[in-house]
């Protein structure tokens, strides 16, 4: 978990660890990596950290739901970010009943 503040790992019952890493996305995504082996990482948080993701051209696949309600104030996911100079594209979008539903790539 990306956190400001570092703290010891938190072990549950049935095995899951929760790791706190404080030294930025980049230490916090190797370290996913690490555990995850072969595996998928999936990156999940506020706003805030999905952007800094974006940003530095770390996330390869991004599913995201939008609703078109308004839910009050809040940091806008996407506002600012110029996704296809960044190098992203949508591969796909299905249109649902109460959101639309996207697929975006990093080319």
């Amino acid at each position: 978990m990306l956190t400001h503040h570092a703290r010891p790992s938190l072990v549950m019952e049935g095995g899951t660890v929760f790791h706190f890493v404080a030294d930025g996305i980049e230490a916090a995504l190797e370290r996913a990596r690490d555990a995850a082996g072969e595996l998928n990482v999936r990156v999940g948080g506020g706003a805030s950290t999905i952007r800094q993701y974006l940003q530095a051209q770390l996330i390869d696949e991004m599913h995201l739901a939008a609703s078109p309600t308004l839910l009050g104030t809040g940091e806008p996911l996407l506002a600012g970010l110029d996704l296809i100079k960044l190098g992203y594209r949508c591969e796909a979008f299905v249109p649902g009943e109460r959101a639309g539903f996207y697929r975006i790539t990093r080319a």
